[in-house]
């Protein structure tokens, strides 16, 4: 497949291995095994953050669209991995909206990581409504990195903070999905060119969210207190497996959480029998994680 014109790009198309490590174990941070599968010869990636699978959705088709190497940075953030990564020139990161601008693991990981060879950078955001003025720090933060900010883009993807919304049904979630192609088409078309993403909106109310509201919502509401296992659990470990904190152990086969937590919804979303709860706010919602999604449309 010939490269597209404007963004540099690997040849090789990379797809995540989904399989976890043990949950008694901290996994070892797969940046090396991508690089060495890619020949480390690419000159651009897509590096990706997913609690549920939206993000890790995107970045999929963004680097099969354009032949682009992928990184996971759910591992090497769980793994306390910041080791330099080699990203070549053109970086598109991938995350989902917290409080109105990138999760605050992402901005942390990448202000103590090198991307070394990176000269630009695009930021596509995934959300359940809206990202205020993320893209006015998204500008600081590659500013900070000396990169050339290329703008955001934000998609539209179904909701999974359960801790304060409703989450979709199955059919809803797919309906909202297909809704965002054609937005989703737009970024690749504007990737594939090289050029910048237009500027989002940015009215008064976009800026309080993102400025003022967003670390007064990390102190008083991104708490794991509420989050407690029901009689349902059987003790599978799969919370402890996804959680990129490593926020969560298990204590006589039920899962106990820490004070270190970002609301990602992993364990909640993805917990097999449904037996985690948040509180009473959970109580009766539709869990959603993407992969559910994919395993109906296979049946």
């Amino acid at each position: 497949m010939k490269a597209p014109v404007g963004l540099s790009s690997d040849r090789t198309v990379l797809r995540q291995q989904d399989g976890g490590a043990s949950p008694r174990q901290v996994p070892v941070c797969r940046a090396d095994w991508h690089l060495k599968n890619t020949k480390n010869e690419g000159t651009a990636m897509v590096l990706y953050f997913s609690g549920t699978g939206n993000s890790r959705y995107l970045a999929r088709r963004i680097a099969e669209g354009l032949e682009m190497p992928l990184f996971d940075l759910n591992a090497c953030i769980k793994a306390g991995d910041t080791a330099p990564v080699q990203t070549g020139r053109d970086v598109v990161l991938v995350t989902p909206t917290y409080a109105w601008r990138i999760p605050r693991v992402v901005s942390e990981w990448l202000g103590n990581t090198a991307l070394n060879g990176a000269e630009r950078i695009w930021f596509v955001m995934d959300c359940g409504s809206e990202i205020g003025n993320a893209a006015g720090y998204n500008r600081q933060l590659a500013a900070q990195k000396y990169l050339h900010y290329m703008g955001t883009a934000q998609i539209i993807m179904p909701e999974n903070y359960i801790a304060m919304f409703n989450a979709p049904r199955k059919e809803q979630a797919r309906s909202i999905v297909e809704q965002a192609e054609p937005a989703l088409q737009k970024v690749l078309t504007r990737l594939k060119a090289g050029q910048e993403f237009p500027p989002p909106r940015d009215n008064l109310y976009d800026r309080l969210m993102s400025g003022p509201v967003n670390p007064v919502f990390y102190r008083f509401f991104v708490k794991a207190d509420a989050f407690r296992a029901t009689d349902a659990c059987i003790g599978c470990g799969k919370c402890v497996e996804l959680c990129p904190l490593n926020n969560i152990r298990l204590e006589n086969g039920k899962p106990v959480w820490g004070k270190n937590c970002t609301h990602c919804m992993a364990c909640i979303c993805h917990c097999p029998k449904e037996a985690i709860e948040y509180g009473e706010k959970s109580k009766g919602k539709p869990r959603y994680h993407f992969e559910a999604l994919e395993k109906q449309q296979d049946v």
